[in-house]
């Protein structure tokens, strides 16, 4: 299976505790944001802190691991083929992403996205047709 980007998904119980964290306390630069969230440069890697989802658990990672693939049916098949189970099946969210659900052997959330041409987050924001 082809990965074309990735990034962590944090669910924090405290969302502006966490964003003020990572933007003012790391330094993180911001690569994007959205209603609900932000998505910060670090490195070779992203990571996004969403303002829904977190249990406020002490020691447990609210979170997932976000993989881009090209293809989502493509790799819900490589996945059944290799005997890995699929937790939630490809499915169209309202936000326009394909997302299919998967957990590693320590129970870790694994997000398989695929983005659709149309999508925004496969536009060039630089340039707009008039």
């Amino acid at each position: 299976m082809e990965i074309l980007t990735s990034r962590i998904i944090v669910r924090p119980s405290d969302y502006a505790r966490t964003l003020e964290f990572y933007r003012d306390g790391l330094g993180l630069a911001i690569a994007r944001e959205y209603p609900g969230g932000t998505v910060f440069h670090a490195g070779q890697s992203l990571i996004e802190v969403a303002a829904h989802g977190g249990s406020g658990d002490p020691g447990t990672f609210d979170g997932a691991i976000w993989l881009q693939v090209r293809e989502i049916s493509d790799a819900a098949a490589e996945l059944a083929v290799k005997g890995i189970a699929i937790e939630r099946a490809p499915v169209l969210e309202p936000w326009g992403l394909w997302e299919m659900w998967v957990r590693d052997p320590d129970g870790v959330a694994i997000v398989l996205v695929q983005v659709p041409d149309e999508h925004p987050l496969r536009r060039d924001q630089r340039w707009s047709p008039e």
